[in-house]
């Protein structure tokens, strides 16, 4: 375990080394992925390619998140632990990006003049109440005018946020109900959440023949995002409670490989009676990606090389995942301009997007979230 940043709780425990590096790798992934998705999305294909299950990153976060939470806030509650100050933490923690995210959302959507995709021009006093909407975490309805995108995002300046909304409804259930289950009660909801997202998943429910579900309020969308937080996030939080480290060398590295094949696999065919890919997915979230958790909070870093990349991945994994896609925007609607859809031709400007995301989600963590936070935390939360 290391040491924190000076924005972290005066009372945070030590962090795990290795999950925080493994969330950054898996960040990573995801913007690798969002690339790939550009091609598919410029050339009208329904087909991604390159790191083809890069969404799956968004459920080994949330069941990162509930081994987190569950370590870090379930053997306070009996002492001083409020519900007030519960969600002041974490508003504390994620909010300040989430509004970053919206900005920096807002300044690419003008930067491309302010229109949908189909070329639709849209009023300055619409994408201002988009913006306005997702400050408050107010997602929008696909058609609605505020949809300034066109695209059915539940918030359509930062199309990933949706996975926060998800994220703070699981804080909340964990505040008011999950934590105050017994460990045989939080396994059997494991148990009952896992058969019904295996179940959602493998009989293709939504349609999409993916889990890839969550980021609009179209269909099934929201049943399948709370299914895709409800199982790994009350997962995490069952490992938290039974964690015991095993002994295992390299597990950042191995845990990173089998990330990277995971994601890689490309779409499998097939969904009658049961959809394969769904099957493969439900099995990389349920069986997979506990032993991974497990395995990264097992394993320590032996070199100040590996701690500081381990560091350096966890502190930026949170700012790159919020603040990249506003310049995937960017991306997608040069690719549709200049006709571009294979990597071949694109590697320069690929590159450019993949440092500019890293480089500006470290200016954002060092010269706003972490001032921020540290503000916020000495204001709401010093003690009388």
């Amino acid at each position: 375990m290391q040491n924190i940043s000076s924005a972290a709780f005066t009372d945070t425990k030590p962090h795990y080394d290795l999950l925080d590096g493994l969330r950054g790798v898996a960040a990573l992934l995801v913007v690798w992925y969002h690339v790939y998705e550009g091609y598919a999305f410029a050339g009208g294909s329904d087909t991604i390619g390159g790191i083809n299950h890069g969404y799956l990153a968004v459920d080994f976060f949330f069941i990162l998140s509930g081994f987190v939470i569950g370590y870090a806030y379930d053997d306070r509650w009996a002492k001083s632990l409020t519900l007030k100050d519960f969600f002041k933490r974490r508003l504390i923690r994620l909010h300040p990006m989430v509004i970053m995210g919206a900005v920096l959302g807002l300044i690419t959507f003008l930067i491309q003049g302010s229109v949908k995709w189909d070329g639709t021009h849209v009023a300055i006093s619409t994408v201002m109440l988009s913006l306005l909407c997702s400050l408050f975490f107010i997602p929008a309805i696909p058609g609605a005018s505020y949809d300034v995108r066109g695209n059915g995002e539940m918030f359509p300046l930062n199309g990933p946020s949706w996975s926060l909304f998800f994220e703070y409804i699981g804080n909340i259930l964990y505040a008011l109900f999950i934590r105050r289950l017994s460990t045989k009660a939080l396994t059997v909801v494991v148990f009952l959440m896992g058969v019904a997202l295996a179940a959602f998943a493998s009989l293709n429910v939504s349609g999409y023949g993916n889990i890839g579900v969550g980021w609009t309020l179209d269909g099934v969308n929201f049943i399948g995002g709370l299914l895709r937080m409800l199982f790994p996030f009350s997962m995490g939080m069952l490992l938290s409670r039974n964690f015991k480290p095993i002994k295992i060398r390299g597990a950042f590295w191995i845990c990173s490989i089998i990330l990277l094949g995971l994601f890689s696999v490309p779409y499998l065919e097939g969904t009658d009676p049961i959809c394969i890919n769904g099957l493969y997915e439900s099995f990389c979230i349920i069986i997979v990606f506990p032993i991974l958790i497990w395995l990264g909070a097992s394993g320590t870093t032996t070199d100040i090389k590996s701690t500081k990349i381990c560091k350096f991945l966890g502190d930026i994994s949170f700012p790159l995942y919020i603040i990249h896609y506003p310049f995937m925007y960017l991306f997608y609607a040069w690719l549709i301009d200049k006709q571009l859809f294979t990597l071949g031709e694109t590697w320069q400007m690929v590159l450019g997007v993949l440092v500019i995301n890293i480089v500006v989600a470290y200016l954002c963590l060092k010269l706003y979230d972490e001032p921020v936070r540290k503000w916020l935390s000495k204001k709401f939360l010093a003690k009388k």
